[in-house]
């Protein structure tokens, strides 16, 4: 490892001669339907993050999915850094995204990185939105505190939904949002594009062997998104015991700032779940709509906007999705 001043020119060399590296780790962030919307600029002494709004979804109206995508690939870019023995300097530029660099990134101090963080690097090949079923079983004593401390240390929340009431109001919002938008042809096609065969050389989008041909047999907490929509291409078993976690991820704000708080709070937590073999199904769906976040925030109680629904539970098994090539998101 080389080492070098955290100001100035003395940082480019090593900037520029990571910046695959870097993207590469990066772009192994989660995102709305694997459409790794974001792309990276080495400028000067700092690498840059940008939203690649080709990717945004249709219905992502507010780009509010996109930016939490974009959130979670800067504590990648983050995480990044650590690993090359030092702390990074994080810059979030004001303006519209896509007309400007959503964050800045340059290297700090020279610092060894920590057991948590060796530990969330090697988690980051296996780390996958897992929406087969879980194995039965809790999740491992203390994680879902330290899951929650994660989140706090993002500028976010993550609160368990314990069984009774309060889950089942929230299965009900999410069960008749889902129906709504499974009706709707914005949403049905957004899916088709993004969801793919076994044959499929796709480096985005959700393949087959992420989620199920047919809905789940057995009642579900949080009903998952139908993105086979009756083509039978599917490879993933729809049924299993349900998670023994719901929680809810939320922010104090509903600004792009908050969403980009969001997605940092997301990677982190998940990472860390990761090491331990605990994964997520992310529900995003619900929360597409405002009006339905509101509802979501209401009826749960919940001090801030909801920005994320997460099942967690253990799985053995590791199927990492395919990313785009790290060469192909640096822009010169």
């Amino acid at each position: 490892m080389t080492e070098a001043s955290s100001t100035g020119n003395a940082a480019t060399p090593i900037l520029a001669r990571q910046a695959r590296y870097l993207a590469g780790l990066a772009r192994r962030a989660p995102s709305i339907h694997n459409t790794q919307p974001w792309r990276f600029t080495v400028s000067g002494d700092a690498i840059e993050l940008r939203a690649d709004t080709s990717r945004r979804l249709s219905v992502d109206n507010d780009g509010r999915e996109m930016l939490i995508s974009c959130g979670a690939a800067l504590y990648g870019l983050r995480l990044a850094v650590r690993s090359l023995g030092y702390l990074p300097q994080v810059e979030i530029l004001p303006g519209p995204a896509g007309q400007r660099p959503l964050a800045r990134v340059r290297l700090g101090p020279a610092a060894p990185m920590t057991a948590d963080e060796r530990k969330m690097l090697a988690a980051v090949p296996h780390r996958h939105t897992h929406r087969s079923p879980f194995e039965a079983g809790p999740l491992p004593a203390g994680l879902c505190t330290r899951l929650q401390d994660d989140a706090r240390a993002e500028g976010a929340t993550l609160t368990e939904i314990e069984p009774g009431p309060a889950l089942r109001r929230l299965t009900a919002m999410v069960a008749t949002a889902g129906r709504r938008q499974d009706r709707d042809p914005r949403s049905r096609a957004e899916i088709s594009r993004w969801s793919h065969g076994v044959t499929s050389p796709a480096r985005d989008g959700v393949p087959a062997h992420a989620f199920p041909a047919e809905p789940a047999r057995t009642p579900a907490q949080l009903p998952q998104r139908d993105f086979d929509l009756g083509r039978g291409l599917g490879l993933a078993p729809a049924d299993g015991p349900p998670p023994p976690v719901i929680a809810a991820l939320f922010t104090p704000g509903d600004s792009e700032l908050d969403w980009l708080r969001a997605g940092q709070a997301l990677h982190r937590l998940l990472l860390r779940a990761a090491a331990e073999w605990v994964f997520a199904r992310l529900n995003t769906q619900p929360l597409e709509n405002p009006l339905t976040r509101t509802l979501i925030k209401e009826g749960l109680g919940l001090p801030g906007a909801p920005q994320m629904l997460l099942a967690l539970g253990v799985s053995r098994t590791a199927h990492a999705t395919a990313r785009r090539p790290a060469a192909d998101l640096i822009e010169p």
